[in-house]
This record gives C-alpha cells, structure tokens and sequence, in this order.
C-alpha cells in the first residue's frame, strides 16, 4: 500500500482515507506509516521490506496482494493480448546489489537534485534471467541483440517492446524484469557509442527506450514469468 500510495501523491492523486486500529503494544505504527511514506532519502522500493521478510533471493509474491497487483497491472496496460497466463511473480532480494544500486541512486540524487530513477522492463531468455539475478545486468553481454542506441544494457518503459527480447523455454514460458533504472541525465544515442557520452549518464532513443553504462545502474526488482 506504501508503494502505491507514493505514486498517487506523485502523480497529485491524493484521494486516500486510511483508518489505523492501534493496539497497545504497537503504539508507533502510524509514526513509522508516515515516515516510510513521506521518506525520499532512498527508493521507495529499497526501505529495507526484503531483508525484514527472509533472506531468499527470489520470493515468490501471492497474486492476491496489492504489490502484485500493482506490477501486473501495469505490465499488462501494454501486453494485453500478447500472453494467456502469468506464471509467477518474484521479488529479486539480491542484498549487494540492492547496496550498490542504492549507492548510485544517492550519488545521482545529490548530483543531479532529482529523482531520475525510472521503472522500465528488461525482457531475455530465462538462461540470462538466471544470471542477472545472481550477478546483476552484465555490461559483458551487450550488443547480443543489436546496439542501435548505445553498447549498453537496454531498458523500456514499453512491455510490449520488451517483450520482443525474451525467448520460450521448453514449457513455453517466458521471463521479463520490472527493473528499477537510473537514467540520470540522457541523451540521443547511436550505434557508435561504446561508452556513454561525457556530461551524460544514459542515452535513448527520445521516447521509450534508454541504455546504461555501468552494470548497478539498474537493479531487477521484480521477475515476471508467464506464457
């Protein structure tokens, strides 16, 4: 609910009655309720709910709650019609590449005094998925499937278009990352690009799609499996 209630106030939709029952024991709870949702010193994603719940690195989440609901939702306003079934939703719980990526995403906010962190999709084929899970989106592999905008790893705000990338396994399924990207400042990239440009963090191609440089740019928050 803190995560949806932070987008609502972002987006000024602010229509939210919310009643505590407080026991005696648990007099904190509306303090701590207010401070995670008013917090803006790290990613409203990263506030410590996955080191609090079990130390697995993949957690599968139930499709009845409002976290599951919210990334299906949206993965679904661009993929109707392109999928029958989703299989599974995982949260990613990779500790150290959650504290390099919150790492960044200080040093981006200080540098830049703004939020430029994006919640893009990353589709592939499940072997890769398996790899970026365990060892981040390896720059090493980039250009595996073309590098019109940059030699980096690509990211959309677009399922649909992510969904291009993936691959069927043996049971038909496929695998897509709901990923938490810093695009910083970006620019308009190009296949010459190897690096990114000087006095930039990103590039894109002016609409849906950016590319990163650096392998904690973006942590893989989410893995959605369907067929």
């Amino acid at each position: 609910m803190i995560r949806e209630m932070k987008q609502h106030i972002k987006e000024r939709k602010l229509a939210w009655t919310v009643k505590f029952i407080i026991e005696p024991n648990q007099q904190n709870v509306y303090d701590e309720f207010c401070k995670q949702l008013l917090s803006s010193n790290q990613p409203s994603t990263l506030y410590g709910r996955q080191q609090s719940e079990n130390k697995q690195l993949r957690c599968t989440i139930s499709q009845y709650t409002d976290e599951y609901k919210l990334i299906i939702n949206q993965f679904d306003e661009t993929m109707k019609g392109k999928y029958t079934k989703i299989i599974q939703l995982e949260r990613i719980q990779n500790e150290r590449w959650q504290m390099q990526y919150l790492a960044h995403w200080k040093d981006f906010r200080k540098r830049l005094n703004e939020n430029t962190e994006k919640l893009l999709y990353h589709g592939c084929p499940e072997s890769a998925a398996k790899l970026i899970i365990e060892d981040c989106f390896n720059r090493s592999f980039a250009g595996v499937n073309g590098t019109l905008y940059g030699v980096g790893v690509y990211f959309s705000s677009n399922a649909s278009y992510s969904h291009g990338y993936t691959k069927s396994n043996i049971k038909g399924e496929r695998c897509m990352f709901v990923a938490r990207v810093l695009v910083g400042k970006t620019t308009q990239g190009n296949a010459h690009m190897k690096i990114r440009p000087l006095g930039f963090d990103s590039t894109t191609d002016g609409n849906h799609i950016f590319v990163t440089y650096h392998d904690a740019q973006a942590y893989a928050e989410y893995l959605i499996t369907y067929k």
